[in-house]
């Protein structure tokens, strides 16, 4: 059973950034896909971005890919959502989730969430 906590959310302005993290424990971290999710008020969960065990393959959700960057250090058991020129539309929960492969597919355990809020 693995454990995910998220930390990095809060209040910032448009065009501002943030950095999440996610650190995980429980189980062999680095054998695993990683990836983030969100859920903006009144709407349902979406997949953000997911990264491959190794980190040499990562997925995007369109609307964020070139603003934000997903990252992984496998030593330390972490995760990173690097958020740049953010938008009031990026406010949600932000979500870490753990995959059930190395490669990008599945994802069955969840943290907490950590919230992004972004004025306009």
């Amino acid at each position: 059973q693995v454990q995910l906590v998220e930390s990095g959310g809060g209040l910032v302005q448009a065009g501002g950034s943030l950095k999440l993290s996610c650190a995980a424990s429980g189980r062999t971290f680095s054998r695993y896909s990683m990836g983030w999710f969100r859920r903006a008020p009144g709407k349902e969960r979406e997949f953000v971005a997911a990264i491959s065990w190794s980190g040499g393959s990562f997925y995007y959700l369109d609307s964020v890919r070139g603003r934000f960057t997903i990252s992984r250090d496998n030593a330390k058991n972490m995760m990173y959502l690097q958020m740049n020129s953010l938008k009031p539309e990026d406010t949600a929960v932000y979500y870490c989730a753990a995959g059930s492969t190395p490669e990008v597919g599945d994802f069955g355990s969840w943290g907490q969430g950590t919230r992004v809020t972004v004025s306009s």
